[in-house]
């Protein structure tokens, strides 16, 4: 009984470890074939999805950066648009003949009094039309004809060479006037336009003399007088009579410019004499004689900021453009500008 019940338990015990054997094997099986699923579709899934989140990512973080880049591109292009608008006005306003250093004088000069206007219009759109003369380059073409290629390329030079360079006063930038010649000596803005500005004086700018038509005479007839002033002034009373007894100069400020005119029962500034008779500036002295009076006027222009011709002799007796700035617009600083108006020294 106990060698049946032995062999029994044997038979047992073997048939419980062939089962353990066999359910090991499928355990594995299954757990190979887990692993065998994982590998080949699980796992390239999440592979391809963690690629995919990191390609969306990356272009998000550089579609950030091409943004942020083209700001400057933004400033590069509107920059240049007025660099290019400047050597319009240079074009225009100074002879390409003049030296490069007076040229780059006017460069800056133009560039500093757009800037100004454009911060006082509170834009950065480049402003046509705030009474700078400009031409385009198909004008410029015309005016030099032949010479285009020249005298371009020496005003883009000039343009090119002080590239965003403007002038400042108490960090803003100032209003930087021009006139062509002076009558010997600028005159200070307070007798142009009733408003003192600090860095606009008057300044000594004596070779001046040595420019074309410097001193010019103009001749009208009693007649003609009464004819512009009775126009332009209804209740002036004027006549051949009494004329050369109510036409006189008052007043003159110290550089020479005329300030008040006794003109029949009116009072009235050189500034208003000039416009109506069409003189080159106020600067003159009158002549009456035979029933004509002249005017003998010298320089061009109102006198303030920088005289064009005397920047021209200026340069020509080897001043940079900064000292002729510096000489024509009293204490002022040289600073770079942006299209963001922001100012740097």
């Amino acid at each position: 009984m106990s060698d049946t019940f032995f062999r029994m338990e044997y038979t047992f015990v073997s048939y419980n470890i062939w089962k353990g054997c066999v359910f090991l094997a499928k355990k594995m099986i299954f757990m190979i074939f887990i692993y065998i699923i994982t590998a080949i579709i699980i796992l390239p899934a999440i592979i391809t999805y963690c690629s995919y989140h990191s390609e969306n990512t990356n272009e998000t973080q550089t579609t950030e950066t091409e943004g942020e880049l083209a700001s400057p591109e933004i400033i590069r292009h509107n920059t240049d648009e007025l660099e290019e608008y400047i050597k319009g006005v240079v074009a225009a306003e100074m002879p390409a003949l003049f030296e490069k250093e007076a040229l780059k004088a006017q460069a800056v000069s133009a560039r500093t009094y757009a800037v100004r206007k454009m911060k006082e219009m509170n834009t950065n759109t480049i402003p046509y039309n705030i009474g700078q003369a400009y031409i385009t380059v198909d004008e410029m073409k015309q005016k030099w004809k032949n010479n285009f290629e020249e005298y371009y390329n020496k005003i883009s030079e000039a343009v090119e060479d002080t590239k965003g360079e403007i002038m400042i006063y108490n960090n803003e930038p100032i209003l930087a006037v021009f006139h062509a010649e002076s009558g010997g000596k600028t005159e200070s803005a307070e007798n142009v336009w009733q408003k003192e500005i600090p860095y606009l004086k008057s300044v000594d700018s004596s070779l001046d003399k040595n420019a074309p038509n410097f001193e010019t005479n103009i001749s009208f007839t009693f007649d003609e007088i009464i004819k512009r002033f009775c126009s332009q002034y209804s209740d002036c009373v004027l006549n051949t009579e009494t004329l050369p007894q109510q036409f006189y100069i008052q007043s003159c400020s110290p550089a020479g410019y005329v300030q008040k005119m006794q003109i029949g029962n009116k009072i009235v500034t050189g500034r208003e004499v000039r416009e109506i008779l069409n003189l080159r500036s106020t600067n003159f002295t009158i002549n009456i004689e035979n029933n004509n009076i002249t005017f003998t006027t010298k320089g061009y222009g109102h006198g303030a900021g920088m005289s064009q011709y005397g920047a021209e002799f200026m340069a020509k007796e080897g001043k940079t453009y900064q000292q002729i700035l510096e000489h024509y617009y009293t204490g002022i600083s040289f600073s770079t500008y942006t299209v963001k108006n922001t100012f740097s020294e």
